[in-house]
């Protein structure tokens, strides 16, 4: 098992170095030049002179190979250099941003798992019944309905419900306070954005429950498990539900990893200073700095969300531990 564990953390640094090599390549293909957008951002032309300077200020006329080694030596040392737009530590712009983004993910993540993976196997286990039936068309407006969508209609349900209720209309915060600081205005402001996102992410996550559960049920091992005179509750919890949960602890790190940086649409609709807004900014302003930043980010957490279900996948399946 440790091997295991050994093996799997070690691919992560071959695997966070290229990522890094591919990252630094498509920044200095995208067309723009970050230095005539700040010097003409007040109109007018651009001096070259002036453009030269900024070059060289930022450390943009190093050769390529050196901007590459002191971009990875950085991001290893968690120092990601100075943003080229606002001027101001990479570091400290996520900083204030990535700890609203982490909550919503983590409490959507909560959300779409307590919803999809009794919902799912229950939609397995009566399958073709009308609770079936139910469950199947919760997931299917849960994939059709856009996010941003939900979010609009939950916000315009909030305001006409206080409304009705309170004869004022009631809005979440805006200014983000931290859950140990102030749990109740915490949870407003992030409550309505997690439980949106934990829908659509709970429909994708329930069809996948369901039908690894269908698959798992019609194995032998199953039915030598009924005929033996098992259970039926033992054998789904033992022996089904662990073995159909492979594939949906793989979609659950997939979805995780993307919901930290992948909220641009939903931060924007219940106006969140999250890292999805910073993503959309830093491209906006061609940041090459902090884009390089927030791109590792997603990439680094997609690598530990992979690794983490990696050692999930050797808890559930100790097959995979011993080969």
């Amino acid at each position: 098992m440790y091997r295991y564990i050994a093996n799997r953390v070690l691919l992560v640094i071959p695997t966070l170095i290229g990522a890094a090599a591919l990252v630094f390549v498509l920044m200095r293909l995208i067309p723009g030049d970050i230095c005539e957008v700040r010097l003409s951002s007040g109109g007018g032309s651009v001096n070259p002179r002036a453009v030269a300077f900024c070059h060289a200020e930022l450390g943009l006329d190093r050769p390529l190979i050196l901007q590459f080694l002191d971009f990875v030596w950085g991001f290893f040392r968690l120092d990601f250099g100075i943003s080229m737009w606002s001027g101001k530590p990479v570091a400290e712009e996520i900083a204030a941003r990535l700890p609203i983004s982490l909550e919503i993910a983590v409490m959507a993540t909560v959300v779409a798992i307590i919803i999809a993976v009794p919902l799912g196997t229950i939609s397995a286990l009566k399958q073709n019944s009308w609770i079936d039936h139910v469950v199947r068309t919760i997931a299917i407006a849960g994939i059709a309905t856009p996010s941003f969508w939900l979010g609009i209609v939950a916000i315009l349900a909030v305001l006409d419900i206080s409304h009705a209720l309170f004869g004022a209309p009631w809005m979440p915060p805006i200014d983000y306070v931290p859950f140990w600081q102030d749990p109740l205005r915490n949870l407003s402001m992030v409550i309505l954005p997690a439980v949106t996102v934990g829908y659509r992410y709970a429909a994708v996550t329930m069809r996948m429950t369901r039908s690894a559960m269908l698959e798992v049920l019609r194995e032998d091992y199953i039915r030598t498990a009924r005929a033996k005179g098992l259970v039926e509750r033992l054998i789904i919890n033992r022996h089904a539900l662990k073995n159909a949960l492979l594939p949906v602890v793989t979609l659950i790190g997939i979805e995780f990893a993307f919901l930290i940086g992948g909220l641009v649409v939903t931060e924007q609709v219940f106006n969140l200073n999250g890292v999805g807004r910073l993503f959309a900014l830093a491209v906006q302003n061609q940041d090459y700095t902090l884009t390089q930043a927030l791109v590792m980010l997603t990439v680094a957490v997609f690598v530990f969300a992979n690794l983490v279900v990696d050692l999930l996948y050797a808890w559930l399946d100790p097959r995979i531990r011993y080969g």
